[in-house]
């Protein structure tokens, strides 16, 4: 974690190789192409996401296996070192980061139009129907969701199984952003996807919530009172089985109200908001959210290092 919030991903690397979940959704949409056939019945489509999911969990878990017990019958701590930096590519504390802090400097610079430029990176709705607040609430719903999915649950699988657990918790995620949507082609295909990932995601969802009140506590213009009360009332109401948690937190300790009715390719998607503050939010009040996500960030670190410093005196 340490790594990748330092250097994150470079672009030399990238321009190279591409990422490794490049390489998963390259998998995905290929078996998708191939297998997700519309003239098949929906009992037969949902059977073969479920069959295709399998095998992409077995093609990130293999050969990460077969990588880590190598490396760490190999060479003592260079092993446990390698096993580091590849597991930094698999987080998002970095980029993450850099893409909100993006829409700030859109809004602060362009306007409207950078603003929805930028937010057009980080969200799936149609940028072209938000207005200054809707771009500003619409990125920090994506921090907020994505500390939940890009630091936190990566954190917690590492933690349980090393690189393949991480490695098989980035493919059922990004096999839920690829085919896990309620369309006519994707909502029996990918069922599966769906699913697997809201379960996968329920336990780093709750403890992202600890790490942002705690986060709250620290801050001078953030509310940790508000924030756990936001979650207490409405991350229960949200569509997702998820993201509500991390949001509700995040709109409780800025003051603000996220969520609610939002529009996606077209259609308008009806959904409760998180937290009671309100709704005009603006580039200030992304950075704000950027400071309560670098605290979140650096105390769950901080709390990694603790548990391992707490265990190896117990050992």
């Amino acid at each position: 974690m340490l790594i990748e919030a330092l250097v994150g991903y470079p672009n030399w690397l990238f321009a190279k190789v591409r990422h490794p979940v490049v390489w998963i959704g390259a998998l995905i949409a290929r078996l998708d192409e191939t297998v997700n056939k519309e003239a098949h019945a929906a009992a037969t489509r949902r059977t073969a996401g479920m069959v295709n999911l399998a095998f992409v969990l077995a093609a990130a878990l293999i050969p990460c296996w077969i990588l880590q017990a190598s490396l760490m019958d190999w060479a003592w701590p260079l092993g446990l070192a390698i096993l580091a930096v590849l597991a930094s590519s698999l987080f998002a504390q970095r980029s993450l980061h850099s893409h909100v802090a993006a829409v700030a400097e859109g809004l602060e610079r362009e306007g409207l139009a950078g603003g929805r430029k930028a937010v057009a990176m980080v969200v799936g709705r149609d940028p072209a129907s938000l207005d200054e607040p809707g771009v500003a609430r619409a990125a920090i719903e994506s921090l907020a969701e994505n500390f939940s999915d890009g630091v936190v649950a990566p954190a917690f699988y590492c933690g349980l199984a090393g690189l393949p657990g991480l490695a098989v918790y980035k493919a059922a995620n990004t096999a839920d952003s690829m085919i896990g949507h309620k369309t006519p082609r994707h909502s029996a295909f990918g069922w599966a996807a769906a699913r697997y990932d809201d379960v996968m995601n329920l336990p780093a969802s709750r403890l992202s919530v600890l790490w942002v009140v705690l986060a709250a506590l620290l801050l001078a213009d953030c509310n940790a009172f508000q924030a756990w009360r936001s979650v207490k009332r409405d991350a229960r109401k949200h569509r997702s089985p998820n993201a509500g948690w991390p949001e509700a937190a995040f709109a409780g300790a800025l003051g603000l109200r996220l969520a609610g009715p939002r529009l996606y390719a077209g259609l308008q998607v009806e959904d409760s908001w998180m937290g009671n503050g309100r709704a005009e939010a603006g580039a200030g009040d992304i950075r704000r959210a950027l400071t309560l996500y670098r605290a979140a960030a650096a105390i769950q670190v901080l709390a990694i290092a603790l548990l391992l410093a707490l265990l190896s005196l117990l050992a």
